[in-house]
């Protein structure tokens, strides 16, 4: 072979192989695109529910109602809703609406001793709340963190604005119902804790995670207690008067859901409480709180009234207490 004849089988073989690699590449870049246009076709089949799979979805949501296979017809399901305490009927659909539930995952069987349940998943409840967002921006904020309106006070006047309802471990409580139907802390509780939480913040008793130039010192010198303004004195005495009132185990645990907003899970993991106890104890410190600041859930005539016991307000006259 000479010369001529070896540059052109040599040629060839290059050309075959970089016409072989570029197959490769175009398989698999058509994968990809399959891979990418599967994904998309499951994001938006997991928005075109039908109205009942929709119905069903919401029911799963309420509290106090159940859906289970129906033990004598194995192709419909039934929705049970406890009423004063009696478990009545609340619908039926059939078996198709319930697996395409379980097929897009917003919904699962659970198998018991009686009989078997459907559930919602947490695919399920995301898939809620981002449905009942009321803008499509919101859609992500609302599926992450349950969100409410509430109306401030500002300069302008009264506003609208949209808070984080998670915010707080008091209105988490304030919310949750426990087994008789019952808010875990009344309104005369949240409002003392309320009471106390804004104190924590007037004191300036926390502190700090970012840098503040407004909280610079005059002096090159550290702060002085004397620079201490009116309003932050006022509300370290109403602390000290209420730590006082309540105890001390008390006054700890309150002043880190009120001040430092921890969880009740976290508290109970860094106390080594057991299980679903915090609540209990929260309970009882928010009752003895809003006893020590007068704070009753209903009016109470003179006949009723249990009197002042202490009078603690500061009466100043000629420079002096």
């Amino acid at each position: 072979m000479n010369i001529k004849d070896g540059d052109a089988v040599h040629q060839s073989i290059a050309a075959a192989g970089i016409s072989a690699r570029k197959e490769r590449k175009s398989k698999k870049g058509q994968g990809r695109s399959k891979e990418r246009s599967g994904h998309a076709s499951e994001g938006l089949a997991s928005d075109s529910l039908t109205r009942e799979a929709k119905r069903l979805l919401g029911l799963l949501e309420q509290p106090e109602t159940w859906a289970f296979l129906d033990m004598t017809d194995s192709s419909s399901v039934l929705i049970h809703r406890r009423r004063s305490g009696i478990s009545v009927g609340a619908g039926r659909f059939p078996r198709t609406v319930a697996e395409d539930l379980v097929r897009r995952d917003l919904a699962c069987w659970q198998r018991t001793s009686s009989r078997t349940l459907l559930l919602l998943t947490k695919a399920g409840q995301a898939h809620l709340r981002r449905r009942a967002a009321p803008e499509q921006e919101l859609a992500f904020l609302c599926q992450h963190r349950e969100t409410a309106v509430a109306e401030v006070k500002t300069t302008a006047g009264p506003a609208r604005v949209r808070v984080d309802a998670e915010e707080s471990p008091l209105d988490w409580l304030r919310r949750r119902k426990d087994r008789n139907g019952e808010a875990m802390i009344d309104e005369a509780s949240y409002q003392a804790g309320e009471r106390l939480r804004t104190d924590i913040m007037l004191a300036g008793l926390l502190p700090g995670v970012t840098a503040r130039w407004d909280g610079m010192p005059k002096s090159a010198g550290p702060s002085s207690p004397g620079e201490a303004t009116e309003r932050m004195v006022a509300a370290r005495q109403r602390l000290r008067h209420a730590f006082d009132a309540i105890g001390g185990d008390f006054s700890d645990l309150l002043l880190d859901i009120c001040g430092f907003i921890k969880g009740l899970e976290q508290i109970e993991r860094e106390r080594q409480w057991p299980a679903r106890s915090a609540k209990i104890v929260v309970r009882l410190a928010l009752a003895r709180l809003a006893e020590h600041y007068g704070i009753e859930t209903a009016a109470r005539g003179p006949a009723a009234s249990r009197g002042i016991r202490m009078w603690r307000a500061v009466v100043i006259e000629g420079g002096r207490i």
